[in-house]
């Protein structure tokens, strides 16, 4: 049996995924051709990295071990983790650390508008983990956070990808209300899957989150992702795209599941770039107004320029619904 454990830190000599230990372990597979990257040397990595110490943030590049991770750092481009790096649920297939969250850092969201402005970036993305054992889920946090980056950094637009708020009653109205440019939230899965890729989620009622989103101002673009790879059809995939589109969702992201550990979901398949394209395709004909769909897309992959991808969509669609 084989347990991953965390040495960043005297604190964290513990297993990462306790909860975890007495599965059976899942063979990793061989990654193919098209699905592996380059270890990251570029100097500007080691400075974006540097700088992230120094700030004492966290990153979702680090603790879900993203395979992008050299490219956007080396391109000064972070997505910032906020409220600690201990999730509250046990996903199958994500590599952040389950346990009991610490407090709230009442500072850290000066923090993240700090570093975004000495990194000059044009469009941010701030996720978090699962803070299950908060009243509002977080979401006080999360609106603090865009008000901090908006004061340091004036004009960085904002994206939020934020956890379910499941049974967090009035959560999504204050991060909406706080005005980032994109809401995000992932339904990662197709429903079938949910009880062993996502146990603590609900399908339906992360869909009714996004449409919430969108009633609540209709000007938000909106924005979920999806993982294939875990033994999902293209069928069922379709259906979530139409479900996605009957809650008005503006962007569709879908990237190859990729095993963290022995311990998690394991591959069900390498699903091919030519099958990418295909989902790509099928999704634009469903009237999302963009798509990224490859084997190494990830909800912040290429998040600046896509933003900018997904203003001129929206703008060029506006114009063409235009009386003459």
């Amino acid at each position: 049996m084989r347990i991953e454990i965390d040495h960043r830190g005297a604190d964290r000599a513990a297993p990462r995924h306790p909860e975890k230990a007495h599965r059976p372990d899942n063979p990793i597979q061989r990654k193919p051709a098209w699905i592996r990257v380059k270890a990251p040397t570029h100097p500007v990595y080691h400075e974006t990295r540097a700088l992230m110490r120094e700030q004492k943030l966290v990153t979702v590049c680090e603790e879900a071990a993203c395979p992008n991770i050299g490219e956007c750092w080396s391109q000064r481009h972070a997505t910032m983790m906020i409220m600690g790096d201990i999730c509250t649920r046990a996903c199958g297939f994500c590599n952040v650390a389950t346990g009991l969250p610490r407090a709230l850092d009442p500072d850290e969201p000066r923090r993240v508008g700090e570093a975004v402005a000495r990194l000059g970036l044009r469009h941010v993305v701030v996720t978090s983990v699962d803070r299950d054992d908060l009243a509002d889920g977080g979401a006080a946090h999360f609106a603090r956070t865009i008000g901090a980056i908006r004061a340091a950094a004036p004009g960085t637009t904002v994206e939020v990808l934020t956890p379910d708020f499941l049974r967090k009653d009035g959560a999504l109205e204050v991060v909406v209300a706080a005005r980032p440019d994109v809401f995000n939230h992932n339904l990662e899965t197709v429903p079938r899957l949910y009880p062993t890729i996502r146990p603590g989620a609900r399908y339906y009622h992360s869909l009714r989150l996004l449409d919430r989103a969108k009633q609540l101002d209709p000007a938000l673009f909106t924005k979920s992702g999806l993982m294939v790879g875990l033994g999902e059809s293209r069928t069922e995939v379709m259906q979530v795209m139409d479900d996605l589109r009957s809650a008005e969702v503006d962007f569709l992201t879908i990237g190859q599941y990729l095993q963290p550990t022995a311990k998690h979901a394991a591959v069900d398949r390498f699903v091919t770039p030519e099958e990418f394209e295909d989902y790509a395709r099928l999704a634009r004909a469903k009237g999302f107004l963009l798509v990224s769909a490859t084997p190494l897309t990830r909800s912040s992959y290429h998040a600046d320029r896509d933003f900018a991808a997904l203003r001129a969509a929206r703008e060029a669609k506006l114009a063409a619904a235009a009386p003459a």
